[in-house]
Parts: C-alpha cells; structure tokens; sequence
C-alpha cells in the first residue's frame, strides 16, 4: 500500500485538467502513441465535441520514479463546471490528494476555490500548480499571489507546468508520489469497499467503480449493499487502464471495478458501501450528500410509443449521473413523460442532448422552473415545481421563491455591465471585494428564477468570457408570482406554462410569442398566439394565412362578383380556424426555452 497513490486533477473550467491527465497518461506509459488522441479519458462523444469534462474518469498508471521504486497512480479527471460539481465530490471520496490546477493567464476563479473547499472537506492533501506558463499572458507572480491569499496555500511548493507542451511533467510526477499520502487501511480486515461511480453495460450488467477501503474483493466471494441489503457473487474484479483489465483482487487501498451480476439498475446507490456476506462490516463509509436538484423540466417523447423507452434510458442515465431525479408526469398537449430535476441549466442541457444520442430519442422539453412554496388561505403549504400544479390565485396567501448567493469573479473593467445585469434581474445586498490588481468579486443575492433563463450567457457575453459564475442556495423569500399561459389558435399549450415575477411577466409572454411566431408553420388561416395571465391578454403575435388568390378568374366586370369571392374565402377562413388544429412543431418549444440574442 505505501506504493498506491489516489488523487485526482481539480480545477476551474477550461484551465487544463485532460490536457494535464493526457500528458500523465503519455509519460506513464499507459497509451501507445498511435493510440493517443486529445481528451482521451473524454469517452462521451458529447464531451469531446464541446470541448469539456462532464464525466469523471479513472484510470489505473504505473509509475517509476526517479530512486527507482514503482508507484501506482490511481487519477480521477474531474469536471470543472458548477453543475457537475456532485462529480467532483464522489471522486474526491475515493482519494488521499488532490492536484489543484490554476490557468496562469486568468489565475484563480469561481470554481477554483468552492473546489478546495471540497478537498479540505474531505481532509485531502492539496498539490497547487500553476499551468499554460507557455501562454504569452502568462502571470506566474500574479498567480502564486493569488493562491497564497485567496486559497491560503502555500506558494513555496506551488509547480509550475505546461500540459499542452509538457514542460515540468516530470517534477510534478516526483512531487506527487513524495508529496501524497499512501492509502490507509488492512487487507485483512472485513471488507469496507465505496462505490463512487457506475456504469451500465448491455452484456454484463451494471459495472461498479470501487475503491476497497478495508479488506479484499475476490472472485468467487458473496458480497453485500449495506444500504439495500442485496446479495451478490461476485464474477470479476481488476483495474481500470484504457480498457478493463482483470485481476485476481483487489486489496485495500485500491481503486478498480467489479462485476457481480447485477441486473437491476434500480439496486444500485452511488454512494454504498460493500461488504462481505460471511464476515460483514460493523457499519457503511459515510455515504456521499445527496445532490439537491435545483432547477425542473418535464421531457415529454414526440412519439408516445418511445414513453417505455425513455423511462429505461433514464434509469440508464441516473446510475451514471447521480445527480439526475425523475418522476413520471402527464400533460394534456403532450401525453405521459417524466418531470425531472437538474443541477443547473447545462446539466438539463447535456442530459437532453445524452438522450437523444445514446437511447435515439426525439424528446420535447417544458420551460425549466424551480420550486416554490405556495401558502394557500386555509394555511397550508404546497411545494410548487411545475405551473400545472400552481393554485388557483385568489386561493393563494402568500409565494415564496428560492434565493441564491452568486459570487462572479471577473477583471473590474466589466464591473459597469456586470451591475447593471444584477440589477435587471433583481440583484439586492450587492458587494465587492478586491482580490488582486486588476481583479474583483461581485457577489449578490439573487432569485434562482432569474439565473435559470439566460443570466450565464449573458454574463460570459458581456464578460469576453472571462467572467466566472458560482452559487450557492440561501433561502426562500416572498415574492410576486403569477402564472402565464401561452395560448394558440385559443388552445392552452400546458407545455409551455411559466411561473415567472409579475414584473418579468409581459418580457417573458413577448418572447415565447416572438419565437413560436418564427417556428409555427402558416396554415390556410390566421393563428392568434397569445400570452395571458388568467383572462388577461399581455402578448400577442400572428402567423398570417397563406392567400389564394381567388379573384384571378374574374377578368373585369361588377365588383361585387369580386366581393362575393372575398366573402365566401373570409367565411371558409373563419370555418377553418374554428376547427383547425395546430401542431407546435419540436423546435419551437427548444426556441421558447433559448434566449433571443436581439433581445434585451
């Protein structure tokens, strides 16, 4: 155990962390050269497209240092956006250290320090090192500064390193195995494994990533969910290279996988602790926090046949996405879906888009909402997540919405923009703190509702990018809701129900008018799209009829022959609008929930 090393990559989005874990990988020997692609533990075809981490991944390298002993590293690669920061927490669980990575040219951001609060949670020792010193805007100085006051570590065992060229590698190799502790723990003691990630494979079940704690796994033993209770053999255990690798255990202090034959993917919780049947554990690990879903959507199937199928595929998705909860909801529009609660809104975003590649899915989304506490006259309090469930408003006492802290670090030049994009979207008890020459943090109260729709676009937008942006929830608060309707052609699309501030009620309608008005195709008579609140009209657009022509036969002649011909069309037109039904196409219903950027 005193040659095992746990750790994993932290750090702020975009400073480096697969690039670093590539060039470890490379310089451990652990990928052939023609093997070698960019983003290698990147295995989502999603996350190489965007260029970002959304999954963990580990991989098992050997190392021999510079006194000629063999070391095994066991590193996570960790995703950086807020998000997917239960990602960062399960890994973190099955570590001893953590390397901190800080861009040189942006220095410490957002996500760098909630992610060092997370490693101090969990008692990891910390390795601070500075990347891209090759960039000519790199400011090592300013950095070292930096992580010296902000993260109070210390600057004097700081590395610095380049992964893109990979200068420094090799220093950084020697300082992890001298620097991280070894594992603790006896092999010979009852078997106390974690489980920190799983996977569903369609020939072999659910694959567990583990990391043994106390005790052995073997092939063969009966092992034990403390949490649910279930029973299993277990077929095999090994290590996790570029591909799987099988071993004979896997002993305390390691990480690996195991297959055991289970089936069901409804019997796994990340999070549990294994044990063995014949010799039990006296009690689980400390299970991981709960994710706490803070933003809702229902996911509607275009076609009601593939109701079944979506159901599986998010089974599917939660054992690899803990953070990911769902219920089953109906809708009158759209039929049978499932109301789901995500982390953020690129976390709806890349679940939508998994979906729709992995499982073949055509899925229609509802606007996202968060939940609100409804007082209703007789005093009793309702949780409101979705606008169909909203009371009746003469019913309604008193609305409380959820409150969120927002921390935005960013270069002062923006600070003008920034405050007036707080104060659109009703930022109060705002604050500054000056962190460094040049560098400053806003932070602010602000209502979730207004950070769900498009506040982090704006933000990176009026920013150049290099404005950064972290959370955390504080309270519920009251507050002046109502709920808008859209309607089409006089028909309530449910679909598209917001709960949204009174204020904020006619921009809102305005929108979702404009941009089904672009994306509902003409049909042989006016539709009237409006947005209401209860019998209130606050937003109209039309989409015009197509026009026959019906007068090109009447070559001259009485004029009333002409009028006779308009009438009897007005009359059809009318006709037809009273019973004509119209189909909301897919991409006005994404198009609702996109902002516009011409406008405000």
């Amino acid at each position: 155990m005193q040659t095992i090393r746990n750790f994993c990559i932290i750090a702020h989005i975009d400073h480096g962390k697969s690039t670093l874990a590539d060039r470890l990988i490379q310089r451990c020997g652990g990928v052939a050269d023609r093997q070698f692609r960019d983003q290698l533990l990147d295995t989502m075809e999603l996350e190489r497209e965007r260029g970002i981490t959304i999954k963990s991944n580990t991989i098992t390298l050997t190392y021999t240092a510079g006194d000629g002993q063999t070391y095994t590293l066991n590193l996570i690669d960790t995703p950086g956006h807020v998000d997917f920061s239960h990602e960062v927490r399960r890994s973190l669980m099955a570590c001893e250290g953590a390397v901190l990575l800080v861009d040189a040219t942006q220095g410490v951001e957002a996500q760098t320090v909630a992610n060092v609060y997370l490693a101090l949670e969990q008692d990891l020792e910390i390795l601070p090192v500075i990347n891209k010193i090759d960039m000519p805007a790199a400011d090592a100085d300013r950095v070292l500064e930096q992580i010296d006051a902000d993260l109070g570590l210390d600057p004097f065992e700081t590395l610095q390193v380049s992964a893109k060229e990979g200068t420094g590698i090799d220093e950084l190799l020697e300082t992890l195995v001298a620097k991280l502790p070894p594992p603790q723990g006896d092999s010979g003691a009852p078997l106390k494994a974690l489980i920190f990630d799983a996977e569903y494979n369609a020939y072999r079940g659910v694959v567990l990533l583990v990391r043994v704690f106390e005790g052995t796994l073997r092939p063969g033993q009966m092992m034990r969910l403390m949490h649910n209770g279930a029973e299993y053999e277990v077929e095999e255990v090994g290590l996790v290279k570029l591909e799987r690798e099988k071993q004979g255990e896997l002993s305390a202090g390691a990480v690996g996988y195991v297959i055991s034959g289970i089936k069901a993917v409804a019997d796994i919780d990340i999070g549990d602790t294994i044990t063995e049947v014949s010799r039990p554990a006296a009690e689980p690990l400390a299970g991981y926090v709960e994710a706490k879903p803070v933003v809702f959507s229902s996911i509607f199937p275009v076609s009601s046949d593939e109701y079944e199928e979506l159901g599986k595929a998010l089974d599917k998705l939660k054992l690899n996405d803990a953070a990911l909860t769902f219920q089953k909801d109906s809708s009158s529009a759209l039929g049978f879906g499932y109301r789901c609660g995500f982390l953020g809104m690129l976390h709806l975003d890349v679940v939508q888009e998994r979906l729709s590649r992995e499982w073949d899915l055509s899925l229609l989304l509802t606007a996202p909402s968060v939940e609100f506490h409804v007082t209703t006259a007789d005093g009793k309090e309702h949780v409101v997540e979705n606008p169909a469930e909203y009371p009746d408003p003469a019913a309604i006492e008193q609305v409380k919405e959820p409150y969120i802290k927002g921390s935005i670090l960013m270069p002062d030049r923006y600070l003008g923009t920034v405050m007036e994009l707080l104060l659109e979207k009703r930022g109060a008890d705002t604050q500054f703190h000056y962190l460094a020459v040049g560098r400053v943090e806003v932070t602010s109260e602000l209502p979730l509702t207004e950070v769900l729709f498009d506040f982090y676009d704006r933000l990176k937008t009026i920013t150049q990018g290099y404005g950064s942006f972290d959370y955390e929830l504080m309270d519920y608060r009251a507050t002046d809701l109502v709920k808008v309707d859209i309607l089409v052609n006089a028909e309530r699309v449910d679909a598209l129900a917001m709960l949204v501030h009174r204020d904020k009620a006619r921009a809102r309608a305005i929108h979702a008018c404009k941009q089904l008005e672009k994306h509902i195709p003409r049909q042989n008579f006016k539709i009237a799209i409006q947005g209401a609140i209860g019998r209130d009209i606050i937003a109209r657009r039309t989409v015009n009829a197509y026009r026959k022509d019906v007068t090109a036969k009447c070559y001259g002649g009485d004029i009333s022959r002409k009028r006779k011909l308009l009438e009897k069309q007005k009359e059809g037109k009318k006709r037809a609008r009273a019973f004509g039904n119209v189909e909301v196409p897919q991409e006005a219903f994404l198009a609702v929930l996109r902002s516009d950027p011409d406008d405000k």
